[in-house]
């Protein structure tokens, strides 16, 4: 019996919103980091090509809820993984991917995906985009619908590495990331998603991601580019 409801993938939820704090975020991260104005138009670049994924339900209108802005507390902590002691960029960045990706309906409720989502971000305010990364998340009447359908999903990380512009301007200027110490990391992989009555479905995603890796400091996740940066 095919499922009323459609499949919904976490990782495509609020691409059609406004990409004006995102941009404003990584105009202040990457202009800081590559000292290029360039960098920021690349990696917003191509935003209106960006396609939804066919096995994706139409992301809900209105804005992000209280609960995006401060996640409330709630008793444990679902499937949702703790951040890695990773100080490696693109390590960590592979395992965000793999959290942002990956999601289970059946035993984490809405609150604790996006407070176990909060836990991987930067503490430094400046350049944390949360935004990015709680518009993630479906709104709650969607994540009740996806529970209703035990819906949940795995990723597989294939790899990870530093987009061309990001290297090329690290190399013109390589102090410019002492600011910040934020790099900019692009993702690839596959997520696999799977609901009731043996529905599911996989497909090919990428996403760019903003890392911050202080010298003798754990990474952490700034945020999330709007597009891809190859």
């Amino acid at each position: 019996m095919r499922n009323r409801f459609p499949a919904f993938s976490l990782s495509s939820y609020g691409a059609g919103w406004s990409a004006n704090r995102r941009i404003a975020i990584v105009t202040c991260v990457v202009a800081a980091l590559l000292a290029i104005a360039g960098i920021v138009a690349l990696l917003s670049a191509g935003r209106n090509g960006h396609q939804t994924p066919a096995a994706t339900a139409p992301a809900p209108t209105g804005s992000p809820t209280a609960s995006e802005a401060a996640p409330k507390p709630s008793s444990g902590s679902g499937s949702m993984p703790k951040p890695p002691q990773i100080a490696d960029p693109v390590a960590y960045a592979k395992a965000a991917t793999q959290m942002l990706w990956s999601y289970d309906t059946r035993d984490t409720s809405r609150d604790q995906q996006l407070a176990g989502m909060r836990a991987w971000m930067t503490t430094e305010t400046k350049y944390a985009d949360w935004a990015s990364v709680s518009g993630q998340v479906p709104d709650p009447l969607l994540w009740s619908r996806m529970a209703d359908q035990d819906q949940h999903a795995t990723a597989s990380v294939t790899e990870g590495h530093y987009p061309g512009a990001f290297k090329r301007a690290l190399a013109d200027d390589p102090s410019a990331i002492t600011e910040a110490y934020i790099y900019v990391v692009t993702v690839n992989g596959k997520q696999q998603i799977a609901w009731k009555r043996g529905g599911g479905g996989a497909e090919e995603r990428a996403v760019t991601l903003a890392i911050q890796c202080r010298p003798g400091h754990d990474c952490s996740l700034a945020a999330i580019a709007p597009s891809v940066t190859q």
